[in-house]
C-alpha cells in the first residue's frame, strides 16, 4: 500500500475527557495519533479492534488531509471465565473513564534493549457488572493502554460484595486476523514428554511464514510472543507481560478457520500435573485508590503492529506497562561469561577444567565463568568454595548451576532439592553469597501454570535478599520481568544453542534462526541463547562433533543480536590460539548491555541488519541466512552520533572463508554497502 504520508502533530489529541456510563462504543487514539484501537459493547458482549492511521495527501488543493485506517486487529472478544460468573456475556457498562491527558513513563531498564525509557500512553477503562446469579457483588473492569505502535490490555476484579476472592478459569481475550495473514509462531507442545519429561519448555521449532489457520503441531496453541505478516499492510507481534505469582502464563490458542485466536491457560498435565490450571487472585477494593492497591488483576496482552518490522523489534511494551515488584539490594551489573558444558559437556563439571575455563575469562577480561550442572556430585562443596576463593583471585565472578526440581519431572542433575523449597534455598543462597556467587542458573521448571510463577517468583525474590541475579532455563517465556524483579537477567525459552552439539540438523539451520530470533522471542524479553562458537567442529575435541556452517563473523553477530543481560559464550580455551586475534578483540570488548536499539533492515529468518549502542559506540550486526549472496546498503546517519572515522569493519572476505578487519568506509553516496555471501555476516563497530 502506498500512500503520501503528512504529519499527523497538528491532528494529536490535546486531552482524552470522561465519556458518559451510556456510551456503548469509542475510539482511543495514541500520543502521535497514529495508532487506534476501537472498543464497543453490544448484546452485552465486549469486543475490540485495532490498527494504525495514515494520512493521505487531499485531492483538492489546500484542503485538510485525510486519515485511513488500516485494520491489523479485526473485531475481536473481551471477557473472562470465573468460577461465580461468566464476565464474556449479559454485561452492563456502569462508567467509562478516561484520562485526563498523556501518561507518561520514564524508567531507567538495566538489563534490557534501552536503558533509557521514555513512553507515552492514552487510556480508556470500563467498569463492567453481570446480573448473573452468584457473582457475589464481584466487578470487572478493563482497561486499555495505547501507545505510539502498542496496544495493551488487561482485567481487575473488584469486591462489590461478600465475595473476596475468585477463580479465574480462562478467558475469552481473543485476537481476530485477516485470513490471508502468515505466521511465525512455536507449537506448544504437550506436557510432560521429551528428555526427562521436562517440556513444555518454549523449546520447539517454529513455522515459517505459513498461514494462520495452520494447526499447532501437538494441538494445543501457540507460546508467546507471536509474530503475523499482513502484506503490504505490515506486521503484528502479540505477547502478554505482568505475570507474577498472581496468575498463570497463557498461551494462543489454533486460530479458528475466520482467523481467531485466544487465551489459552496451561494444560492439567503440566508439572506433573499439580495444580490448577486456572488462577486463584484476590478482589481489588472498590474503596481503595488503585494506585496503592494491587490485587484483583490480570495480566496485560500487548500487541505491537506497524507497516515495518521496526516497532516490533524496538518494542518497550513488555516493561512499559509493568512496575518493579521490589527494590534491588545491590547494583547488578551485566556479565559476560565462560561456560564449559556447551561444548566440553558433563565430564568438564570437574575442578580442573572449571579452573581453565576461569582462566579463560580472566584473560578475556570477562566478569563471570559459570559452573553447570553435576558440580554438586564432581566438585563437591568444597571443591566449589576452592574454585569460589579462584575465582576471586583472577577478578572473576562464578554463576553456578541448579535444578529447579521439586517433583514437576526426572531430570536428575544436581544440585537438586535447592529451589523449590524456600527454607533450604534461603540457606542455599547464604552460601553462594558468601562465596562471592554473582548469580544462578535455574533450570527444568515445570510449566505455566500458577503453582510454577510462584516458584519463579519465590526463587527471584530470595535470590535479591542475598544480591544474586538469576538466568533461567528450560523454561517459560519471561513476561516483563526484566523490570518487574530487578535481579532478574535472562531466560532461555528457545531451542538455543545446546542443541549445536546435540543435531548437525540444528547446525544446518542455525543461521536462519539466528535470523529470526531479534523479530520474534528477543523483542519481549531477554534470551539466553548460549552462542558465538568459534570452533569449527562443536566438541572438546579437534576432529569430533558437529560441523558449524556459519561463519565466524556470522557468530561474532550474534553476540550484538542477541540480547541477554548475562551472556554465556560458547568460547573455549582453543580460540586464544586458534582463532585471529582482531575475533578475539572483539569478545572482549562487546557488551551485554545495551542503552539504545534500531533496526535497520531485515526479514525474518532470511536477513538482518541491528544496531545496538552501549554508552556512545554503535555495533552494528548484519547477517545473511539465505542461500545465495546478499548485498546490503544503509545509510549510518540514521544510527544517532554514530562515527564514521572510529568504526572498525569486520567480514568474512569475499568467499565467506577468510576472516577480515578493515576500517569501516563508506561508498560514493556516503552509504554503507556489504556483500555477505550465505551463512556470512558483518561486525561494525
Amino acid at each position: 500500500m502506498k500512500h503520501h504520508f503528512l504529519s499527523l502533530a497538528a491532528f494529536a489529541l490535546a486531552a482524552i475527557i470522561s465519556a458518559p456510563a451510556s456510551a456503548q462504543a469509542t475510539r482511543v487514539l495514541s500520543p502521535d495519533g497514529l495508532t487506534y484501537l476501537d472498543v464497543k459493547l453490544e448484546d452485552g458482549r465486549l469486543s475490540y479492534s485495532a490498527g494504525y492511521r495514515t494520512l493521505v495527501k487531499a485531492k483538492k488543493k489546500n484542503a485538510a488531509p485525510d486519515t485511513l485506517d488500516v485494520p491489523m486487529v479485526l473485531d475481536s472478544p473481551l471477557g473472562v471465565y470465573t468460577n461465580v460468573a461468566d464476565f464474556s456475556k449479559d454485561l452492563t457498562l456502569k462508567e467509562t473513564i478516561r484520562h485526563e491527558g498523556t501518561i507518561k513513563h520514564s524508567y531507567r531498564l538495566r538489563q534490557g534493549k534501552q536503558s533509557e525509557i521514555n513512553s507515552e500512553e492514552n487510556g480508556l477503562g470500563l467498569v463492567l457488572t453481570t446480573p448473573q446469579r452468584r457473582n457475589g457483588g464481584v466487578i470487572m473492569t478493563v482497561q486499555f493502554a495505547v501507545f505510539n505502535n502498542n496496544i495493551a490490555y488487561r482485567y481487575r476484579f473488584l469486591q462489590g460484595g461478600e465475595t473476596g476472592a475468585i477463580i479465574v478459569t480462562g478467558e475469552a481475550s481473543g485476537f481476530r486476523l485477516p485470513t490471508d495473514a502468515t505466521a511465525f509462531i512455536c507449537p506448544q507442545s504437550d506436557p510432560m514428554i521429551g528428555w526427562k519429561r521436562t517440556k513444555p519448555s518454549y523449546e520447539e521449532g517454529y513455522i515459517w511464514d505459513e498461514p494462520i489457520t495452520t494447526r499447532s503441531n501437538y494441538g494445543h496453541g501457540w507460546t508467546f510472543p507471536c509474530l503475523f505478516h499482513e502484506g503490504d499492510k505490515g506486521w503484528l507481534l502479540i505477547s502478554e507481560t505482568g505475570v507474577s505469582s498472581n496468575y498463570c502464563g497463557s498461551h494462543l490458542s489454533d486460530a479458528t478457520p475466520d482467523g481467531l485466536f485466544t487465551i489459552a491457560f496451561p494444560m492439567e498435565g503440566e508439572n506433573n500435573g499439580f495444580g490448577s490450571t486456572g488462577a486463584q487472585i484476590g478482589l481489588g477494593n472498590c474503596n481503595t485508590n488503585a494506585n496503592d492497591d494491587v490485587t484483583g488483576y490480570t495480566p496485560w496482552r500487548t500487541i505491537t503492529f506497524g507497516s515495518s518490522l521496526k516497532p516490533i523489534v524496538e518494542t518497550t511494551i513488555a516493561w512499559d506497562v509493568v512496575e518493579p515488584l521490589y527494590e534491588p539490594s545491590i547494583d547488578y551489573q551485566g556479565s559476560r561469561n565462560t561456560w564449559s558444558w556447551i561444548l566440553w559437556q558433563d565430564a568438564s563439571i570437574n575442578y580442573d577444567d572449571q579452573i581453565k575455563f576461569i582462566d579463560l575469562a580472566a584473560a578475556l577480561g570477562w566478569e563471570g565463568c559459570l559452573i553447570d550442572g553435576g558440580w554438586y556430585k564432581n566438585i563437591g562443596r568444597e571443591g566449589m568454595e576452592k574454585l569460589f576463593a579462584y575465582c576471586k583471585q583472577k577478578g572473576v565472578r562464578p554463576w553456578v548451576w541448579y535444578n529447579s526440581n521439586g517433583g514437576w519431572n526426572d531430570a536428575p542433575q544436581c544440585a537438586r532439592q535447592c529451589m523449590h523449597n524456600p527454607i533450604v534455598r534461603k540457606q542455599e543462597m547464604k552460601w553462594l553469597r558468601d562465596g562471592g556467587v554473582a548469580g544462578i542458573k535455574v533450570d527444568f521448571f515445570g510449566g505455566d501454570k500458577q503453582e510454577t510463577m510462584r516458584l519463579y517468583e519465590g526463587i527471584l525474590s530470595d535470590a535479591n535478599d542475598y544480591g544474586i541475579q538469576v538466568i533461567c532455563h528450560g523454561c517459560t517465556l519471561p513476561r516483563g520481568w526484566e523490570r518487574m524483579y530487578p535481579n532478574y537477567c535472562s531466560s532461555e525459552a528457545v531451542l538455543a544453542s545446546e542443541n549445536l552439539y546435540f543435531s548437525q540438523g540444528f547446525c544446518e539451520q542455525e543461521a536462519r534462526h539466528a535470523c529470526l530470533h531479534p523479530f520474534v522471542r528477543n523483542a519481549v524479553g531477554s534470551m539466553e541463547y548460549g552462542g558465538t562458537a568459534l570452533q569449527k567442529r562443536l566438541h572438546k575435541e579437534p576432529n569430533k562433533g558437529n560441523t558449524r556452517r556459519t561463519s565466524d563473523v556470522f557468530e561474532l553477530a550474534t553476540a550484538i543480536a542477541f540480547q541477554s543481560s548475562g551472556q554465556n559464550f560458547a568460547l573455549t580455551p582453543r580460540n586464544l590460539t586458534e582463532q585471529p586475534q582482531f575475533e578475539i578483540d572483539f569478545m572482549k570488548q562487546v557488551p551485554t548491555t545495551w542503552d539504545e536499539t534500531c533496526l535497520i533492515d531485515g526479514y525474518p529468518g532470511k536477513y538482518i541488519v541491528l544496531a545496538r549502542r552501549h554508552a556512545d559506540r554503535w555495533y552494528i550486526a548484519a547477517m545473511n541466512a539465505e542461500p545465495a549472496a546478499k548485498t546490503i546498503t544503509f545509510d549510518p546517519t540514521v544510527l544517532n552520533g554514530f562515527s564514521i572515522e572510529k568504526a572498525t569493519l569486520l567480514t568474512d572476505g569475499p568467499d565467506g572463508l577468510t576472516p577480515q578487519q578493515a576500517p569501516l568506509k563508506l561508498d560514493k553516496k556516503k552509504r554503507v554497502t556489504l556483500k555477505l555471501q550465505p551463512q556470512c555476516a558483518a561486525v561494525i563497530y
